[in-house]
């Protein structure tokens, strides 16, 4: 087991093997035998979470699963959020390779290895960098960034461990992506902030067949 400091705070990752892992992840309870919120089974439904699983299905084409099956225990909640969901993933100012390194950077700070698992493929996909993938994985700040994912990491980095944005970095993001550039690289981080709270919350299980890639950091 070794450990890591990572450069954005008094925090430290554990770097384990993935057996050491795995042992781990049962033992806080976010193996599959302890999913917290499972699939509602369809006798089970109420009208509101039938229609709701309708509207879904009419908008992204297949059926709620992942953090959508636990938040239709609020069908408004989850109306809502695949709603906002729809414009940060698929329609904001940003393109896609900085919306899923801003993606990638919340799922590391929140450990969630459900969001991670879903999109360090199509941050891949989408052109970011391997060695920054990993790096993010570890919880350090990557060697080399492009001057956007530099500025992305900044911004967000701040508000996760600051709560704000210095003058310094928001004059920069403002005069990079203009004020609707930086509401929707925040409302990214916000989005998948809450995404992953209802992961943790649920202990969602990760999708049959995969590993956790993520190491619990300790604090």
């Amino acid at each position: 087991m070794r450990h890591h400091t990572s450069p954005l705070g008094s925090r430290t990752i554990v770097a384990v093997t993935v057996s050491t892992l795995v042992g781990w992840t049962l033992s806080v309870g976010v193996a599959s035998g302890q999913d917290r919120m499972p699939p509602i089974p369809p006798a089970q439904l109420t009208e509101a979470q039938k229609q709701a699983i309708k509207e879904f299905k009419d908008v992204r084409g297949n059926e709620p699963s992942g953090p959508f099956g636990a938040l239709l225990r609020s069908p408004e909640v989850m109306n809502r959020a695949r709603a906002m969901g729809d414009y940060l993933r698929f329609k904001s100012t940003l393109p896609p390779k900085l919306s899923e390194f801003v993606i990638l950077i919340t799922a590391r700070e929140w450990s969630q290895n459900y969001e991670w698992d879903a999109h360090a493929r199509l941050a891949l996909q989408a052109g970011v960098n391997k060695d920054t993938v990993d790096a993010l994985a570890l919880g350090r700040r990557p060697d080399q960034l492009t001057e956007d994912e530099a500025l992305l990491y900044d911004l967000t980095t701040e508000l996760h461990h600051h709560k704000g944005v210095s003058d310094p970095t928001y004059a920069r993001a403002v005069k990079r992506f203009g004020e609707q550039g930086v509401i929707d690289a925040v409302g990214i981080t916000g989005y998948y902030t809450l995404i992953a709270m209802v992961l943790n919350t649920a202990r969602t299980p990760l999708p049959a067949g995969r590993t956790p890639a993520l190491a619990p950091f300790t604090r």
